[in-house]
């Protein structure tokens, strides 16, 4: 890589660090974090995890959007976001066991046989 295209995804990096700052004060006000894990500049794509108390947060899917609408609003050169919780999210922000990969949620204590009647669980006495 050339020292000006270093340059510019160094620039590119700190706009959209910038971006998150300005438009997303919550996520570190509410002990949330983001950070850019992909900078793709020649496809125009860049990944975002956000980390810290957004992964149990309700409302990191709407931070998500809002993120991923704003961001290519914004920045000229971003084509493409995708961002996620890293619990099980997908790129569009769905709480896991909706994604595409075909997998469903588990629960501890489930061994994933749905073929018996599911009775709840059980008192320990």
């Amino acid at each position: 890589m050339s020292t000006e295209s270093q340059s510019g995804d160094d620039d590119l990096r700190d706009r959209i660090t910038n971006f998150l700052r300005r438009n997303f004060p919550q996520i570190q006000m509410h002990g949330g974090s983001a950070a850019i894990q992909r900078l793709d500049r020649e496809e125009g794509e860049v990944a975002i995890q956000l980390g810290g108390a957004c992964s149990g947060c309700g409302i990191s899917p709407m931070t998500i959007q809002a993120i991923k609408s704003r961001m290519v609003k914004e920045i000229p050169e971003i084509d493409k976001v995708e961002a996620d919780t890293g619990m099980a999210a997908g790129g569009d922000g769905d709480l896991g066991g909706t994604s595409s990969d075909g997998m469903s949620p588990s629960f501890p204590g489930g061994d994933g046989d749905d073929s018996e009647e599911d009775e709840g669980p059980q008192a320990p006495f």
